[in-house]
């Protein structure tokens, strides 16, 4: 094994990873009230609520630009071309949603102490059968994204030279144990060093990649040929039949992507309305980065990459044509990337646990201290949890796993966001819209091998679309229908947001 361990990236991989386990741990006296701290479930999961507008950006860009975006982009691009490149269109439509339906979200939190998305929909219709609903959706959901984080780290713990289950167990081990001590202000602190560390790397990579290996018309050229050879749906450019998935993948996507418990934590721990507005103008600056990050699976083409798997594609890249100090540093930052999100991720998912299971069904008593120890204890279980996805749901890419969470996260957008605007649905109409999403939406999905877009056939012609947007429409019809048959039964009086 020692044969093939790269000991100079080791080094610096494992000099960065300390420091940010380090800061994770001192993370518990960062920020923190001036007593009590972590024992109230707001100072353990939301941060004391007081995040302004610069900690907030990274860390909402910490948790939503992932190690996902590092390894699973590219790896799709590397594998089909220009359809890879839908996180792109993606990541442009998610941010005029948050400005517009994020600050209403957060108001209706802030107002009644709300910690979860699940608390704002009890408190708008006074349901536990949907409380119950969007709270395990979420939690479920949160699984295979966690999952996605640990793969990426797998990644590159691999491409070290480290074989084994060891030393992603031992990163593992680190994770949960500064997520127990320090909650959300372990993450929004490394979320400052992480992001510097990809910018650095992406910035140097896409000058001096395409610098070694003879320019970008190289890169493209390259490219070019190897989809020519190829054929089928693959190219640098979207074909005919690839316009109507990519359009509805890429707005589904981004209607998903602030449902989830994680990106929800970030805004709800923010310090008011207007830093989420500011976020939603100044986040964008990412997308730039990653679609220089996307270029990247064009890259390893022209550099000769020869992978067995596409993850693999941006280690051996780097591998490749770095010296070793840069890509220990490289892989340093692609595995903070996963910590950082993974760490908000089990928060979230601990939160609902505590806030939205246990409280109402098991310890309708429990104290602040109570909610704090039950989700410090539901955050490690989370990410076990995780592990099983890994275990259980192969798939050939980790982009899979994250797209089928975002099929059942998106049948919680009608509960959660047509409250806060109209006063017409009524709670048992949105959970029969929910049900028959969630149900539509995993058997497709199943049906298709875990993949995120259906197809079907209308009058002789074939049409494919994202599954998961597919299972919302019919989520909203049955809620309409249903909310038409059952009446005014539970249908909230509009209340302001704002």
């Amino acid at each position: 094994m020692d044969a093939g361990i790269n000991w100079t990236a080791l080094a610096v991989f494992v000099f960065f990873f300390v420091l940010v386990t380090v800061m994770g741990f001192w993370a518990s006296r960062w920020m923190a009230g001036p007593s009590n701290k972590g024992a109230h479930l707001d100072e353990w999961g939301l941060g004391g609520r007081n995040f302004g507008a610069w900690i907030t950006w990274f860390l909402v860009g910490g948790d939503f630009y992932t190690a996902y975006t590092v390894i699973a982009v590219p790896a799709l691009v590397y594998a089909v071309g220009a359809y890879g490149f839908f996180a792109l269109p993606y990541t442009i439509l998610v941010y005029p949603i948050v400005f517009l339906i994020m600050p209403k979200l957060w108001h209706a939190a802030h107002k009644a102490g709300h910690v979860t998305a699940a608390d704002v929909v009890y408190g708008r219709y006074q349901s536990r059968p949907l409380e119950f609903a969007i709270a395990l959706t979420g939690v479920v959901a949160t699984m295979p994204y966690i999952a996605l984080q640990l793969i990426g780290m797998e990644v590159v713990i691999k491409a070290l030279g480290l074989t084994g289950e060891l030393p992603l167990l031992a990163a593992f081990v680190i994770l949960a144990l500064y997520t127990y001590s320090a909650g959300l202000r372990a993450p929004a602190l490394i979320a400052f060093v992480k992001d510097l560390m990809i910018y650095i790397v992406v910035l140097v990579a896409v000058v001096v990649v395409p610098a070694k290996l003879g320019g970008y018309g190289v890169v493209f050229d390259s490219a070019r040929e190897v989809f020519a050879n190829k054929g089928g749906a693959t190219g640098l450019t979207l074909k005919p039949s690839q316009f109507l998935p990519f359009a509805t993948l890429a707005l589904g996507s981004a209607m998903a992507a602030f449902m989830y418990p994680h990106t929800l934590t970030g805004i709800f721990a923010a310090k008011d309305a207007n830093t989420i507005r500011k976020n939603a103008v100044f986040l964008p600056a990412y997308t730039v980065l990653l679609g220089l990050i996307a270029l990247l699976g064009f890259m390893a083409y022209a550099a000769g990459v020869k992978v067995q798997t596409n993850n693999d594609v941006v280690p051996a890249l780097f591998n490749g044509l770095f010296p070793s100090w840069f890509a220990g540093f490289a892989f340093a930052a692609i595995a903070i990337g996963a910590l950082v999100p993974a760490a908000v991720m089990s928060i979230g998912a601990s939160n609902l646990f505590t806030r939205n299971f246990w409280k109402p069904y098991v310890n309708p008593g429990i104290s602040n201290e109570g909610e704090a120890k039950v989700a410090k204890v539901v955050s490690l279980v989370v990410k076990l949890g995780a592990l099983v996805f890994i275990l259980f749901l192969p798939t050939k890419f980790a982009l899979d796993l994250q797209l089928l969470g975002g099929v059942w996260i998106l049948q919680t957008f009608p509960a959660l966001v047509f409250g806060l605007f109209v006063g017409w649905f009524g709670a048992r109409a949105l959970l029969c819209g929910w049900a028959v999403g969630i149900v539509c939406g995993s058997w497709m999905a199943f049906a298709d091998g875990i993949k995120p877009v259906h197809s079907f056939t209308v009058g002789g012609d074939q049409y494919s679309m994202y599954t998961g947007l597919i299972a919302l429409a019919l989520n909203i019809v049955v809620a309409v229908v249903a909310n038409l048959v059952l009446g005014k039964g539970s249908r909230p009086a509009l209340r302001s947001a704002a």
